[in-house]
C-alpha cells in the first residue's frame, strides 16, 4: 500500500516537472516566435521609410570646406577658361576700337575747324587787297594831310612842354633817393630827344605815302566810340603797345631795385606815353592810351620779375600777341 502511494507521488512530480518544462520550452518559443517577428516589421518598416523621413548624410567637418572648394576650383574645365580668356581679350579690343573711332572723330572736327578758318583768313586777305587796293577821293586825301599837319605842329609844342615837367620830376627822384627810377627817366627822355631830332629833320611826302589814299579796313573802340583806321595806322597803335610795355617793364624793374612801392601811374613815362609816337596817322590821345595800356602790363611784369604778358626773344622784350590782340580788338570792316 505505501509502495503504490509512493509511486504516486513520485509520478506526479515526474508529471509536474515535465508539465513545467513544457510551458518553459513553449514560452521559449513563442518568445523567439514573436521576436523574429519584430524583425521582420522592422525590415518592412524601413524599406517603406520615404527619403525625407532618412538620416541625412553629415556634412563634412568645417575645416575640410576651403580644401573641398580649391578642389573643385581646380577640377573646372580648360574650356571654361579659355572662354574667359576670350571674353576679356573681346572686351578690351571693343574698348580699344571705341577709343580709336572717338580719336578719329576729333580729328575730324578739328581739320573741319582748320578748313574753316583756313578759309576765312582768305576771305579776309581777299577782302583786305580789295579796299586796299581801293583809293580815297582827292578831297579826303586833302583833308587827311591838313590834319596830319595840324598833329604833328601840335605834337612838338608838347614835346617843348614836357621838357619842362620832366626836371621837376627828375629833382624830385633825387630827393626822395630812387636812383634806379632816376636812370630809367633819364634814358627815356633820352629816346625822346632822339625822336625830336628825328622829327626836326625828316621831311614827310604827303603825296607818295599810301596812308593818305588807303582806305580803311579795321575798325576798333576806344571809350565807347568806334574809329576806323587802315593798315597803317593799325601798325601804329600795334607799336605803341610794344613800347609801352617795353618802357613800363624798365620802369617796374627800376621800383623794385629801389624797393618803392607798386605804383605805375606814378612814373613819368607812363604820364608822358609818347615814346614812339611821331604825330603821324594816329591822334596823340589814342596813341598815349594804347601806349599806357601796355605799360601797365610791362610794369606789372618788371616788377615782379617775371614774363606774364610778355616774353624775351632776339635780346628784346615784346608783349604777347594773344594779349596785343585783346588790347587793340580790331575788327574787320565788312
Amino acid at each position: 500500500m505505501k509502495n503504490k502511494i509512493l509511486d504516486r507521488i513520485v509520478m506526479a512530480i515526474v508529471i509536474g516537472v515535465l508539465s513545467s518544462a513544457g510551458v518553459s520550452i513553449a514560452a521559449e518559443g513563442d518568445r523567439g516566435w514573436r521576436d523574429e517577428s519584430k524583425r521582420d516589421q522592422g525590415v518592412a518598416q524601413g524599406r517603406e521609410t520615404p527619403p525625407a523621413q532618412q538620416k541625412a548624410p553629415s556634412a563634412p567637418p568645417v575645416q575640410n570646406r576651403g580644401q573641398v572648394q580649391r578642389e573643385r576650383a581646380q577640377q573646372k574645365s580648360p574650356q571654361e577658361k579659355e572662354q574667359r580668356e576670350r571674353l576679356q581679350q573681346e572686351r578690351v579690343q571693343r574698348q580699344k576700337d571705341e577709343q580709336m573711332r572717338q580719336q578719329q572723330l576729333a580729328q575730324q572736327k578739328q581739320e573741319q575747324i582748320q578748313q574753316q578758318r583756313a578759309q576765312q583768313q582768305r576771305h579776309e586777305q581777299q577782302v583786305r587787297q580789295q579796299r586796299q587796293q581801293q583809293r580815297l577821293s582827292q578831297q579826303r586825301q586833302q583833308e587827311l594831310v591838313r590834319q596830319q599837319q595840324q598833329r604833328v605842329e601840335d605834337y612838338r609844342r608838347h614835346l617843348e612842354q614836357q621838357e619842362r615837367l620832366a626836371r621837376e620830376r627828375a629833382e624830385l627822384l633825387e630827393r626822395q633817393k630812387r636812383l634806379a627810377q632816376y636812370r630809367f627817366q633819364q634814358e627815356y627822355l633820352e629816346r625822346v630827344r632822339q625822336q625830336r631830332i628825328y622829327l626836326r629833320e625828316h621831311r614827310f611826302d604827303y603825296d607818295h605815302d599810301p596812308y593818305f589814299y588807303t582806305a580803311p579796313i579795321y575798325r576798333y573802340n576806344r571809350n565807347g566810340r568806334y574809329y576806323e583806321i587802315n593798315e597803317y595806322g593799325a601798325k601804329m597803335l600795334r607799336q605803341a603797345v610794344n613800347y609801352g610795355y617795353e618802357e613800363g617793364l624798365r620802369a617796374g624793374r627800376a621800383d623794385r631795385e629801389d624797393r618803392w612801392g607798386y605804383n605805375y601811374g606814378d612814373c613819368y613815362a607812363y604820364r608822358d606815353a609818347n615814346y614812339g609816337y611821331s604825330g603821324y596817322y594816329l591822334s596823340r590821345d589814342d596813341y598815349n592810351y594804347y601806349f599806357r595800356e601796355g605799360f601797365r602790363r610791362g610794369y606789372e611784369d618788371g616788377y615782379n620779375s617775371r614774363y606774364h604778358y610778355g616774353r624775351f626773344a632776339d635780346g628784346n622784350p615784346s608783349i604777347l600777341e594773344t594779349i596785343l590782340t585783346q588790347i587793340l580788338n580790331l575788327q574787320w570792316i565788312s
